[in-house]
């Protein structure tokens, strides 16, 4: 009896406060249920088999799960099931001109990635408009589609090199920049480059300069947005009426614009002489 004692004694220890854990038993235990033991004393017996089989029977064993390590906890805050079906934003594209590259687009359009910014949308609206008066001389003076299509290609060019547009009615018609054009169309001379140019040019008939002088632009077949383009290509009116490093709020800026049409002895209709600046009408 005490061999038979014994042995169950032996069997029966491993499961009454043991150490670490048994042969078997998985590397993931921890997420696997241990359910209450009967006793928390060691098994008590009279002697008999009978008794310390009863004892053992009472003892509750840990159940041994296969289970993978329990999820670390989710922050509800955060929507990790639908990130993958988000749309990935579109990288903003650098124009790669020689114009884009002076005004420095490409160093823009990053510091704006950077940030977590993307680069200014345009804005719509109309232009105040221009009275399209005609010059003594029959010369065609400045239309509100003469406006309309400078401010808009003026605003395309802006926000397509990540630079912030200005207002539509932040553009003007200026009368002086316009009697000043007048003056060059009505030079007599068949030289259409007669008298063209900024202050101190003078006319071939002598006439005393007029109006008021600004960032000019010329030519056959040419519209307002012909022109916005002409001058951001080139370098200096790029510099002095779009202003690229300009940090200001765009609200207080004002674009000024003139844009005549024909002239004498013989310019058609189609020969235009435009011209702009930043502020100040």
């Amino acid at each position: 009896m005490g061999t038979v004692f014994g042995a169950v004694l032996a069997l029966g220890l491993p499961f009454v406060g043991g150490g670490g854990p048994a042969s078997g038993t998985s590397a993931y235990a921890e997420g696997g249920v241990m359910l209450p033991v009967a006793a928390t004393s060691p098994i008590a017996s009279t002697g008999r088999v009978g008794d310390t089989a009863a004892a053992l029977a009472a003892v509750t064993l840990p159940v041994a799960s296969d289970a993978l390590p329990a999820a670390p906890a989710r922050d509800l805050r955060v929507d990790t099931e639908h990130l993958a079906q988000k749309p990935v934003p579109k990288p903003i594209p650098v124009p790669q001109s020689a114009a884009a590259r002076r005004s420095g687009t490409a160093e823009r359009v990053a510091a704006r990635q950077a940030a977590g910014l993307s680069c200014p949308g345009n804005v719509g609206g109309s232009t105040p408009g221009a009275p399209g008066i005609t010059s003594a001389a029959g010369v065609g003076g400045t239309t509100s589609a003469d406006l309309q299509s400078f401010a808009t290609q003026y605003n395309a060019i802006r926000v397509a090199n990540c630079l912030e547009p200005v207002p539509m009615s932040n553009f003007r018609y200026d009368p002086c920049m316009e009697a000043r054009l007048f003056w060059i169309a009505e030079d007599p001379s068949p030289d259409v480059n007669s008298a063209w140019g900024h202050n101190g040019t003078q006319r071939s008939d002598g006439v005393p300069a007029v109006g008021c002088d600004g960032n000019l632009a010329g030519g056959s077949g040419n519209t307002g947005a012909t022109v916005a383009q002409k001058w951001w290509n080139s370098a200096s009116h790029q510099k002095s009426l779009y202003r690229p490093t300009y940090t200001g709020s765009m609200g207080g800026v004002v674009i000024c614009f003139a844009m005549v049409h024909g002239g004498v002895p013989h310019d058609g209709y189609g020969f235009t002489r435009a011209a702009a600046r930043w502020g100040g009408c």
